[in-house]
């Protein structure tokens, strides 16, 4: 079973004070990059995991999405996306993605925003998300960078010119990272970019973009905070397409 960190007292406290949480979707700097990534939502199904408070379930409803499932590991997490949510179409579950089973062919789009970094078992997981989407669905996912989590002390140093940098080190040795972050002995899972990309092909997916997010000028110039963001990629967005068979047909 995956750490469940998100129900610890502290830890849900100090998350739900960030910018992310408090103004939902507008909040994420990211947002408008993934959103570029997302296929048209119209009568589409979509399973959203690790889905939270429940901002981007009751986004791709309002986009005219026919049935949104949120799954998340947190019972603190879905009774609140439960309480923000008054729509049947929209449902809320607690799942482990580490142990996830979903029903076979029913989803058009599988999202998740930095929820795959916590599971250890990467490919069981996206085996069971490509058996899950219809031919021609479409699975959406960011998570932490590889470079920015690969580090066993992440945080920023200042190198011999006093400039910022981070610490990229064991980058390629695989496997469980502890970091402290509200609380201490948060467990996340480093895997390289290729690892990470390679996964998906091995599963079936073709690769439609990946971005290494990093925040536009205009975001600097309303949020200075994010240009240490430049510095470094924290995160990485990835779309990747379940393709239709019948085109081999003869």
């Amino acid at each position: 079973m995956a750490q469940n960190i998100y129900d610890h007292p502290d830890f849900f406290a100090g998350y739900s004070r960030l910018p992310r949480q408090v103004r939902g979707l507008d909040g994420a700097p990211e947002w408008p990059a993934v959103r570029a990534m997302l296929p048209e939502l119209t009568g589409r199904h979509v399973a959203d995991l690790g889905c939270g408070f429940g901002w981007a379930s009751r986004w791709m409803r309002e986009q005219g999405a026919a049935s949104v499932l949120g799954l998340d590991l947190s019972r603190t997490m879905i009774a609140r996306a439960k309480d923000d949510t008054a729509d049947p179409a929209v449902e809320y579950r607690i799942a482990d993605l580490e142990t996830l089973t979903l029903p076979g062919t029913a989803f058009d789009l599988v999202y998740s925003a930095l929820a795959f970094h916590y599971v250890a078992d990467f490919e069981r997981l996206i085996r069971t998300v490509h058996a899950a989407l219809v031919p021609g669905g479409s699975l959406v996912f960011t998570i932490e960078h590889p470079i920015f989590m690969a580090a066993a002390h992440p945080r920023w140093n200042l190198d011999e010119d006093g400039r910022r940098t981070w610490p990229v080190n064991g980058y390629s040795i695989e496997g469980e990272r502890r970091t402290d972050w509200f609380v201490k002995g948060v467990v996340k899972y480093h895997r390289t970019l290729g690892t990470t990309l390679n996964t998906l092909i091995t599963a079936g997916f073709d690769l439609r973009r990946v971005e290494e997010f990093a925040p536009t000028p205009t975001q600097v110039e309303c949020m200075p905070e994010l240009a240490e963001e430049l510095e470094r990629p924290m995160m990485l967005l990835v779309s990747a397409h379940k393709p239709r068979r019948d085109y081999h047909a003869p």
